[in-house]
């Protein structure tokens, strides 16, 4: 069973609009960033991601901490914490 088609007319400033069912099956408004891939049998359209793309080489390191290294637990105490205090907030 194939889906069903719509049709959509591109404005002269090369804007179209998308159906209201498509953006509504995958949950995007107004303002949702998208990435256009053009392929062999059309145009692609995804969702942008959120950052951009990094390798865990670019970031390990980059907050630094005087003193020696925190065990997992205190980690997680931490997170606890900071939580409960954005939730008095």
């Amino acid at each position: 069973m194939s889906k069903p088609v719509s049709i959509t007319t591109m404005s002269t400033k090369g804007q179209i609009v998308l159906p209201k069912a498509v953006r509504e099956h995958r949950n995007w408004a107004a303002g949702v960033r998208l990435t256009v891939e053009e392929t062999e049998d059309g145009v692609l359209l995804r969702r942008a991601p959120l950052f951009a793309a990094t390798r865990s080489e670019e970031v390990f390191g980059s907050l630094s901490r005087e003193g020696p290294a925190l065990s997992v637990e205190e980690m997680d105490a931490a997170v606890v914490a900071e939580a409960a205090r954005r939730a008095r907030d």
